[in-house]
């Protein structure tokens, strides 16, 4: 029978030479995706038609890709699967037309889109049309933008234009050893600037997960990434039209959380692990971060509180004491729109000295950048609480979410400090001549520093001033935000009629 062969014979060849590569067959990725005896394919017997460089002698089924549909923890999800074994995996025309027409029904049924990339970019033998197919795919990634879920899965090459899917796309994964995306490969960049550069060096999976942060997600093998893919899609809803799904749990919304009063140290200065203070309020302890290991001095991650999908962003002062700087805004700013974009409540956990001083920083473009996490914040309608854990100073403290940006709740800590900067350095700027002419300038500027932030500085300062709404006890900051998250599920917001905004460069 055709559909035998095409199932086992031509269209499969034998799994060696992927195992020689150390990776699975696209068979044994779909049945660790997909719960188990769900998945249907679709188009498996298509072909190509092209001709010439003996094309024509050599037309297996499916051309290169697995499309179809299957549960993911029950839900309908998507997917399109390059198969490395034949052509490489390379795009050509009925590659791509089997691609768009599953994109199109991702859209028009409103279910999740997972691609498992494992390919050699264009058909070369196909030419321009190759070219167009990947048009086709781009067009139908920003279509999708904002209406589903996309998420990209890197588990071989991903070389050229066909990088720029994954850059669509809401959430990239890559495998160590195997994963490598890249504009131009290293035969390219060694003809072209004279270096020489291996696979993984130019574009493996922990340069993109460390250093450009085009991975979001980074795992050591095929089958820890794909079960953390399926853990990431039970989080999210289906569509921009549902809600996230909520979880049962058992962990009390009330409960306390004592340790945070060790987690934090009171003193501005010290140090302490932001993800610690996720593991408190979040259910069981739960949480799952985002670029873990990129712009590390912001926290992005997805948990639960009291059932209830959030997102949280959080300044981590064990990273560049939790400064804003480029990374961190443009990081912090995806993930925001992406919350926004997906009806999930954002919860914004400050503990910030301002952004990052310096030339590197102003010259590559601070202020744009930094700008980008500003509109994220102005633009998300879905329901928003800040906390302020201890300091909280100058345009860093506005960005984070702050009351005058259109945060709908914000909560501090008794040991919150809110201010235009440090005590120290506004008083030395306010009090520049007073401490220059005192008979000791040393005891008048401690003097002087103890007065503004008795004045200024202390931690109802905000509160009394409607800018926070309630100065908390750090161990209630689970109930608190379970109850805040509680009444704003009801939340609406009108927007002002527009085609779109014009986001900062």
């Amino acid at each position: 029978m055709i559909k035998d062969q095409a199932r086992g014979g031509e269209a499969r060849p034998a799994k060696d030479p992927q195992r020689a590569r150390g990776k699975l067959t696209v068979d044994e990725r779909l049945d660790l995706l997909f719960d188990p005896g769900t998945f249907t394919e679709i188009e498996p017997l298509r072909r190509h038609r092209a001709s010439g460089f003996g094309m024509e002698n050599r037309r297996p089924y499916t051309d290169g890709v697995i499309t179809g549909w299957g549960k993911v923890h029950g839900r309908t999800v998507f997917v399109y699967a390059h198969d490395f074994r034949i052509f490489g995996g390379s795009l050509g025309e009925a590659h791509a037309q089997k691609i768009h027409k599953l994109m199109d029904l991702a859209m028009t049924t409103g279910a999740p889109l997972v691609s498992l990339s494992d390919g050699a970019g264009a058909r070369i033998q196909e030419g321009v049309t190759a070219l167009a197919g990947y048009g086709g795919i781009f067009q139908r990634n920003v279509q999708a933008s904002g209406v589903i879920p996309q998420i990209s899965v890197i588990l071989g090459p991903c070389a050229g234009g066909a990088t720029y899917s994954p850059a669509l796309t809401d959430f990239t994964f890559m495998v160590s050893g195997i994963s490598q995306m890249y504009i131009t490969g290293p035969n390219v960049v060694e003809a072209v600037t004279g270096e020489k550069i291996s696979h993984d060096e130019l574009g493996g999976a922990q340069v993109h997960g460390t250093v450009s942060g085009a991975a979001g997600f980074v795992y050591d093998n095929e089958t820890d990434c794909l079960e953390e893919v399926r853990y990431l899609l039970s989080l999210l809803p289906a569509n921009n039209r549902e809600s996230p799904p909520d979880l049962a749990t058992a962990d009390p919304a009330d409960r306390r959380c004592e340790a945070l009063l060790d987690i934090v140290p009171s003193e501005l200065s010290r140090s302490y692990d932001m993800r610690e203070v996720l593991h408190e309020i979040a259910d069981d302890g739960d949480f799952f971060e985002v670029h873990s290991t990129w712009a590390t001095n912001v926290v992005c991650a997805l948990t639960r509180i009291n059932g209830q999908v959030v997102g949280i962003v959080a300044n981590q002062p064990a990273s560049l004491a939790g400064v804003l700087d480029i990374n961190a805004s443009e990081k912090a700013a995806r993930f925001v729109q992406f919350c926004d974009g997906f009806s999930i409540p954002l919860v914004t956990l400050v503990d910030v000295p301002g952004f990052l001083p310096g030339r590197d920083q102003e010259h590559a473009g601070i202020i744009r950048h930094g700008a980008k996490l500003l509109y994220a914040y102005c633009n998300a309608t879905v329901p928003r609480i800040q906390v302020i854990l201890r300091k909280a100073y100058g345009g860093a403290y506005i960005v984070m979410d702050s009351r005058s940006i259109g945060a709908d709740l914000s909560f501090a800590w008794p040991t919150n400090e809110i201010a235009v900067m440090g005590a120290e350095g506004a008083a030395n700027v306010v009090f520049r001549k007073e401490i220059a002419a005192a008979d000791d300038p040393d005891s008048a500027r401690v003097r002087l520093i103890r007065e503004y932030r008795q004045e200024l500085m202390h931690p109802y300062y905000a509160a009394e001033r409607g800018l926070v709404d309630d100065v908390i006890d750090p161990a209630e900051t689970r109930a608190v935000l379970a109850r805040s998250l509680a009444m704003l599920r009801a939340k609406t917001t009108k927007v002002p009629y527009r085609k779109h905004g014009n986001l900062p460069m």
